[in-house]
């Protein structure tokens, strides 16, 4: 049974844009965003910009996002995609077993999986990027190639299942490319029933 559901993963500071326009941009093709944090409570989330005359990206608190589920609850078989956003959060939850294990379903099933700016660091931390190649905010590559990934600086890779972007200036094109994934397989699945 193909599901309609997809997971967007978060902590505190995750990046705002790397979270809203999936959330969205998921509900304009019917699928239902699920959002996924360790806890089920709110996250304040932020916005990155590298101004001006800086070599570091600044940060502001953006809006507040409502977890709909803890990472200890969810049943990956339940969700036809996920979605690992950017910002800060994926370094500080990252370790989560809860999260390792949620994550290695989705690379082990083969299911529609989207990554962007720091969400590398979950499917790395997880083990699932040894040979794969992906796009991230170019801090993270270090991250990417140390766990055995092939750092791609581009504004959109896809490799199979696996779609990535450098920041949420990319996500154009990332979610494009991963709604059409997503859509595939949902349209796949009705048509076989």
């Amino acid at each position: 049974m193909q599901s309609d559901k997809a997971l967007i993963i978060v902590g505190d500071a995750s990046e705002t844009l790397d979270t809203l326009y999936p959330y969205l941009r998921l509900q304009e093709d019917g699928f239902q965003p699920v959002v996924a944090g360790p806890e089920k409570r709110a996250f304040q989330m932020v916005l990155h910009e590298v101004r001006p005359g800086w070599t570091i990206t600044r940060e502001w608190e953006g809006y507040i996002i409502e977890a709909d589920t803890a990472f200890r609850d969810v049943d990956p078989a339940d969700y036809a995609g996920i979605f690992f956003s950017g910002g800060r959060a994926p370094e500080y939850i990252r370790d989560d077993e809860d999260l390792i294990r949620i994550t290695r379903h989705f690379f082990d099933a083969g299911k529609p999986i989207a990554s962007v700016c720091h969400g590398v660091e979950i499917p790395a931390r997880a083990g699932c990027v040894t040979g794969r190649r992906m796009s991230c905010v170019r801090k993270c590559r270090f991250d990417l190639e140390i766990c055995g990934g092939i750092f791609v600086d581009a504004p959109l890779v896809v490799d199979g299942n696996l779609v990535s972007g450098r920041t949420w200036h990319d996500h154009g094109l990332v979610m494009r490319e991963w709604m059409r994934l997503l859509r595939a397989n949902r349209d796949g699945a009705r048509a076989a029933a």
